[in-house]
């Protein structure tokens, strides 16, 4: 008896609630809303072809900060400019400058320097020198761009400082250039390019390099283009 009570209870309460959802929804007008969507769906269809757009530039007037929103605004105009062509390397040294354009450079041919060298053994020989003497060739690396000249490695290791140091050039008329030696390189650095300068060193000139002290070279030159075998000391 009890569970048929509890039973209508039930019911009575469930039918009271549908009945207030019902009375809910024709108020917000749920049903009219859901049956016109359901009218207005469509299958999807593929958008047609638009037209390609057509880009049109114009001028448009720019923003500009506060700052600067009351002054002028700046005018351009095309303008030519000179390019100026500046040589590849510039060398002063002692108020003496010179310009050099590597794509110049003249190479000495191997006869030229052949005879070089065989002018500079001849002198060699006429020095009778007792000093430690040996003979280089110049070359482009020499005498331009880098400015290096590396000395034999048996003379080093033989003859000069274990340590870098500085040397001394004397040319053939006793005018002294100093010069850095590098002893882990076996060549002189700095001042080097100095001198080669102010001698007008060339590719293919024959160097004597006589060491006549530790630390000091006298230095006899061969010219690739001169006749005459060198200047030698009175």
């Amino acid at each position: 008896m009890v569970a048929a009570v509890a039973a209508a209870s039930y019911e009575d309460t469930r039918r009271k609630r549908m009945e207030e959802n019902k009375k809910r929804m024709e108020a917000l007008n749920l049903h009219q809303l859901s049956q016109s969507l359901h009218k207005s769906s469509s299958p999807i269809s593929k958008p047609s072809p638009s037209k390609p757009r057509t880009v049109r530039k114009e001028l448009v007037v720019v923003r500009r900060s506060g700052r600067v929103a009351n002054l002028p605004a700046p005018i351009y105009k095309e303008v030519l400019i000179d390019r100026v062509i500046l040589p590849r390397n510039r060398i002063s040294r002692g108020g003496y400058n010179m310009y050099r354009d590597y794509s110049k450079r003249v190479y000495a041919s191997d006869e030229a320097r052949e005879e070089a060298l065989e002018k500079a053994e001849k002198l060699q020989s006429d020095l009778d020198s007792d000093h430690p003497i040996f003979i280089k060739s110049m070359l482009q690396s020499h005498v331009t761009g880098g400015f290096w000249l590396g000395l034999p490695t048996h003379f080093c290791r033989t003859h000069l400082p274990t340590r870098d140091e500085a040397m001394t050039l004397i040319d053939e008329d006793g005018e002294e250039s100093p010069t850095t030696y590098l002893a882990h390189k076996r060549g002189l650095s700095a001042g080097w390019r100095g001198f080669a300068i102010a001698h007008n060193l060339v590719d293919g000139d024959a160097l004597i390099f006589e060491l006549v002290n530790r630390t000091t070279f006298k230095v006899y030159i061969i010219r690739v283009n001169d006749p005459s075998e060198g200047k030698q000391l009175e």
